[in-house]
């Protein structure tokens, strides 16, 4: 049995090549599809098969494929760009025999009001056009967007949003990574709505960085265009900061929080912590 991951030296691909692993699954039956075979030398080290393709170049695909029966694909980050790269993915699945495919999309993508949202919504509906048994693995928002920049949070003592109180049902990329090893182990197919545990607000989450490193830090809440502009003084592109302004403040609206069981059914355990992913990120 051959299972592909794309992305496979990504923050997301590493970590579900090695839940794979730890599940059980011989390395020589794992294919990492990467755009640099310079950067997958320890995969390589440990007897994964390493395919070079690239979602820009489709011809590259079907043979990264060949004889894989099960296919994860995650998404492309090139907003924007999605649709036709995840289309070339599909077709190439399809043209190779791939005989399951896995699709990290978004939370209840089919109904999102995110701007992230319709890229995701089409792949889904490409995907079950395809004609190849599918999952889509909704997930949620990752902790680690909120610990990546955890020493300047805690040097300004404060992190900014549009939130409010909402609340937001984060897991880490660990956590989504040990429910993709799962279903593509399993085979099972359907629509997985993933999120943490125990959602909370930005307010939390402020409160939780000061408690594990000691510092005041606070929470301090902006409008979105007010958000939108802080991102933008901090050196990201204007539409970039706009797709992240936008999505703190339908924060508000439930956009990022769900009450479903599916990851934690999946993994077989309580989604990680928050204290325990900042305790984790503090110390390197």
């Amino acid at each position: 049995m051959s299972i592909a991951v794309t992305g496979a030296t990504g923050q997301l691909g590493r970590l579900v090549v090695e839940a794979l692993i730890t599940r059980g699954t011989a390395p020589s039956e794992i294919v990492a599809v990467v755009r640099d075979s310079a950067k997958a030398g320890a995969l390589s080290a440990r007897g994964v098969q390493v395919r070079v393709a690239d979602y820009d170049a489709p011809e590259t695909l079907t043979t990264a494929f060949a004889g894989v029966d099960k296919l994860l694909l995650i998404s492309g980050n090139a907003v924007g760009q999605r649709v036709p790269q995840h289309t070339a993915v599909i077709n190439a699945a399809k043209a190779a025999g791939v005989g399951f495919l896995a699709y990290t999309s978004l939370l209840r993508a089919d109904t999102s009001t995110l701007g992230l949202g319709p890229e995701h919504k089409a792949t889904e509906e490409l995907i079950a056009a395809s004609g190849i048994p599918f999952a889509l693995l909704r997930n949620g928002w990752y902790i680690e967007n909120y610990t990546g920049n955890l020493a300047g949070d805690i040097e300004h003592g404060a992190i900014y949003g549009a939130s409010g109180e909402g609340r937001i049902a984060a897991a880490t990329r660990g956590d989504y990574a040990e429910a993709a090893a799962a279903v593509l182990i399993s085979g099972e197919t359907g629509v997985f709505e993933l999120g943490g545990t125990t959602p909370f607000t930005k307010g939390e989450l402020a409160a939780a960085i000061a408690q594990q490193s000691g510092k005041p830090v606070e929470y301090r809440n902006l409008s979105v265009a007010d958000f939108q502009a802080a991102l933008v003084g901090a050196g990201l592109p204007e539409a970039f900061a706009g797709l992240l302004a936008d999505t703190d403040g339908k924060v508000v609206d439930g956009e990022l929080d769900t009450d479903s069981t599916d990851l934690q059914r999946l993994i077989s355990r309580p989604s990680t912590p928050l204290d325990d992913a900042i305790a984790t990120e503090l110390k390197g």
